[in-house]
């Protein structure tokens, strides 16, 4: 039996409160219902700035009546102090998601990806404490590794960050650092690789590449791949990520807090086989797939070349392995795509 497998039977028989901020997006809305499948009192709060009810709508469908009666949304800001603190309250753990992600929105907005990601990380980090919570996770992000040329990134090997979002979540791991250090408050920081999965949004203009590309597939639409397509990632399913922030906010072992580590399947993937398996498992429902190319334009600003980790820490530390490898994670997000097509 797995860490993680242990775990949910223990929290099965000792409910805890959590709080989840960013409830309504992609991530949040997939801890909310994983918690809530384990009988967790979950407190989700979210502006929706970027989150949907829609995503909320299908946890309540997804969980049974008595499960949805344990979670409770507060609509409002990480910007504002007394929002958090009235979220904090009572929680025993916080799992933090909210924030205004996209490298490319914060190269063109930097001031509003600061206020999101700073100041209400910030504000996060001293509602938390005052509200005296066993522990804050937090999503950081592989944006942090910059331009260091080290493949597969280890989590102590930075380089220089290479956009203001990777700025952001740079100076995250620093305040969470200095609260240890200054207030012994406990804390755990998540480098996500480029998680997918169901929920996360394929429209507007910041939307991540694997939702973007099923949706204009299935519609028919141009599918569009900066650069050569040989750019790579360690594109990592939610279901990890869920397990990571869980295993993350109960861990027992000291050596293993106020750390921050790496969340990914330690794969690389190119864009061009990406969009290929996509390709290839709809073609059979969506035959105008059948003679599809993707469009190739230029290179984006602040994204790097290749992309991979070595989760060999979150295994040690936390208990970490994956479920899904990005096959298996393709299948079951494809699935969910093409059915609310419907």
């Amino acid at each position: 039996m797995t860490a993680y497998q242990q775990l949910t039977q223990r929290l099965q028989a000792s409910p805890k409160r959590w709080l989840v901020t960013g409830a309504a997006g992609f991530i949040g809305s997939n801890l909310v219902e994983a918690l809530l499948r384990l009988d967790q009192q979950v407190v989700g709060l979210d502006s929706f700035a970027t989150g949907h009810q829609h995503n909320l709508d299908q946890v309540q469908a997804a969980v049974s009546a008595e499960q949805w009666q344990g979670f409770s949304l507060i609509r409002g800001d990480i910007r504002d102090l007394a929002t958090c603190q009235q979220a904090c309250a009572g929680a025993d753990y916080v799992l933090h998601q909210a924030a205004l992600g996209s490298v490319p929105r914060s190269i063109e907005d930097p001031l509003a990806t600061n206020a999101s990601n700073i100041d209400g990380f910030l504000n996060m980090l001293v509602a938390a404490r005052d509200a005296g919570v066993r522990r804050f996770v937090y999503a950081a992000s592989s944006s942090t590794y910059g331009d260091h040329p080290g493949l597969p990134k280890v989590e102590d090997a930075i380089g220089k960050p290479l956009s203001p979002y990777a700025v952001t979540k740079l100076v995250n791991e620093l305040y969470a650092d200095v609260f240890a250090r200054t207030y012994g408050m406990q804390s755990i920081g998540l480098r996500y690789f480029n998680i997918f999965g169901p929920r996360q949004d394929p429209q507007g203009a910041y939307a991540a590449v694997i939702p973007k590309w099923i949706a204009a597939m299935i519609a028919g639409e141009p599918v569009f791949i900066n650069g050569d397509g040989e750019t790579s990632r360690d594109f990592c399913y939610v279901a990890n990520a869920v397990q990571a922030n869980l295993l993350a906010a109960t861990v027992e072992d000291a050596a293993a807090v106020n750390q921050v580590y790496n969340i990914a399947v330690g794969d690389r993937t190119t864009l061009n086989s990406v969009c290929e398996t996509v390709r290839a498992t709809l073609v059979g429902q969506f035959a105008h797939l059948a003679e599809f190319k993707p469009t190739y334009r230029d290179f984006r600003a602040g994204d790097v070349r290749h992309s991979q980790a070595d989760i060999s820490k979150a295994q040690k530390l936390l208990g970490y392995v994956p479920s899904h490898r990005i096959g298996q994670g393709l299948q079951e997000s494809l699935s969910w795509y093409v059915q609310q097509q419907g």
